[in-house]
């Protein structure tokens, strides 16, 4: 999973420096859903989990979107969605990872080894070495990222972070005239993991954790609190949590509806941030040492996750039009 915290990284990366993130005006509207849509469903875990602190420790779980899953819904449907409302979700999500490993980082370190800590800050240092020096070579940086792994391995900090701290010092630089994917590290580096982490990584995490048996499953084993509280949180939360900050700063003028979406397609696409599968799963692994509470929490992702899905589709199949100005 560090490849796949590392090609998270390049993307924050690249949308933060070069993308649909660059600017303050870009980043509001979805700053503001994301933070949103990762407290409110927070919220809601909390709430429904009462008074049972070990079940509380996995508050996190529902507050994070699966941007993989989430796009390739907004795939399928091709035209029926503008393409704002995909960038619109685009960096949603990519804010949404960004709140999730600092939530990661934060909140589910182990105890700290300090000679390996102190081996981790010396690693970081070296990379920034590196890009401050205008290194461009993408196997120095691995050398000194697979070392960085190792020793947050070692020092009780998630090693998964490692992937992180690797991209936000990869270069984004290009040479001029040069075509852009050659002549950047960060665009040769992401466009080589993408493939692996889409087709290797993520399925090989997908069916080692996200198995869970069906068996003899009652409809009062999805009411139980903890897998209740993590559907609850994804379905309800996020939806409540991403429209409703969303609608509040878009009629106090803070932020404009995305262009050409009609607040139908917005809500849909509210809808979908649902989708939390394989950053709610990871989460889930993190908060929970006891195997039968993570089952519970791997299947209130799915139903959560799933039931986001299915809604979110649902409003966004009639085909697109470019609105009226009273539609708006």
């Amino acid at each position: 999973m560090a490849l796949f915290f590392l090609l998270v990284g390049l993307e924050i990366k690249r949308e933060m420096l070069d993308g649909e993130l660059a600017t303050w005006s870009r980043r509001a509207l979805p700053c503001i859903a994301a933070a949103a849509g990762m407290a409110v469903p927070a919220l809601v875990y909390v709430a429904v989990q009462g008074q049972d602190s070990t079940a509380l420790h996995g508050w996190a779980i529902p507050a994070a979107t699966d941007i993989a899953f989430a796009l390739g819904v907004l795939a399928l449907l091709g035209s029926r969605v503008p393409a704002s409302l995909k960038i619109f979700l685009t960096a949603l999500a990519i804010i949404d990872d960004l709140g999730a490993v600092v939530i990661i980082a934060v909140f589910y370190t182990a105890n700290l080894t300090p000679w390996a800590l102190a081996a981790s800050c010396g690693a970081v240092a070296v990379l920034i070495l590196l890009n401050r020096t205008k290194t461009t070579s993408l196997v120095l940086y691995l050398i000194v990222g697979a070392a960085l792994w190792w020793f947050m391995l070692q020092s009780g900090v998630h090693a998964t972070l490692s992937g992180v701290a690797l991209a936000m010092t990869i270069p984004l630089r290009r040479t001029p005239g040069a075509v852009e994917d050659v002549a950047s590290p960060l665009h040769r580096l992401e466009h080589g993991l993408q493939p692996w982490v889409a087709f290797v990584v993520v399925p090989i995490f997908g069916f080692a954790n996200a198995g869970v048996s069906f068996a003899g499953t009652s409809f009062a084993a999805l009411l139980a609190p903890i897998p209740l509280g993590v559907a609850a949180g994804l379905f309800l939360g996020k939806q409540i949590g991403v429209f409703g900050a969303s609608w509040l700063a878009i009629r106090l003028n803070i932020a404009d509806l995305p262009a050409r979406a009609t607040w139908r397609q917005f809500y849909g696409v509210s809808v979908l941030c649902g989708l939390g599968f394989t950053m709610s799963l990871f989460i889930g692994l993190s908060a929970f040492s006891s195997p039968g509470q993570q089952e519970a929490a791997k299947l209130g992702v799915l139903v959560g996750s799933g039931l986001s899905a299915l809604v979110g589709a649902a409003f966004l199949m009639r085909r697109y039009r470019a609105p009226r100005q009273e539609d708006r």
